[in-house]
């Protein structure tokens, strides 16, 4: 669906206030991406921590830790090391994507007396197949939540206004994002089975030339429920 420019600022605005705290900053050696929350139902024990499989893997792997999004002020530190938590990364390389039960950053953060203060990415909204189906080679607003790289090395948070495409099984944003984007999540908005216009998380940015392709959330949750390791 695409919107007028009205419409997309105000979804963009939407998004950094209710899923603005789900965002964290990756960064693996030399490569720079975005990490997110997510939560399959009401239960704690089904969150986990999404990035895009390409980030993962190198030694000396971490995540930022934003003010906004850990309590009391002041406690947490700047980074967590991936060495630090356990279980770690899960990584499906054949889907793009890695998975990071978050049972073990809370412990963390209890051991370090602070807690997380996060909003996950509901499973409500995530995409599934008849979303992705709806989506075709006409071009669609879409809305890429990330953390940019700015040249003194801070992360801002950030709405990319972008298009998205899909052609056979393959979706796709059709414009090269900045450094950082890889891994984040993208929304899009499509009338709901009521005839609502509603707000749908599509998936995952992975690594692209000229565009990315996008890890739709059906294939993200077939690999959900998983243990740490490469499958």
């Amino acid at each position: 669906m695409l919107l007028d420019s009205d419409s997309e600022s105000d979804v963009a605005y939407e998004l950094c206030q209710v899923v603005g705290r789900a965002i964290l900053p990756y960064r693996s050696g030399d490569a720079f991406g975005t990490a997110f929350f997510f939560r399959d139902g009401d239960d704690p024990l089904g969150e986990s921590l999404l990035t895009a499989a390409d980030l993962v893997g190198a030694s000396g792997g971490e995540l930022g830790l934003r003010a906004s999004v850990t309590e009391p002020a002041g406690v947490a530190p700047a980074v967590v090391s991936e060495a630090e938590i356990v279980p770690g990364w899960a990584r499906f390389p054949g889907d793009g994507v890695a998975v990071l039960p978050t049972g073990g950053l809370h412990r963390y953060a209890g051991d370090g007396g602070w807690r997380w203060r996060v909003q996950p990415v509901p499973a409500g909204i995530a995409a599934g197949p008849e979303v992705v189906a709806r989506l075709g080679v006409d071009a669609g607003s879409a809305f890429v939540l990330a953390l940019g790289v700015r040249e003194d090395g801070s992360r801002p948070l950030e709405v990319a206004i972008e298009r998205v495409v899909r052609d056979a099984d393959a979706v796709r944003i059709t414009t090269e994002l900045p450094p950082g984007y890889v891994g984040a999540p993208v929304f899009v908005v499509q009338p709901d089975a009521t005839g609502e216009i509603s707000l749908y998380c599509l998936g995952m940015v992975l690594p692209g030339v000229d565009g990315h392709p996008v890890a739709t959330f059906d294939r993200i949750r077939a690999v959900l429920p998983v243990t740490p390791g490469d499958v």
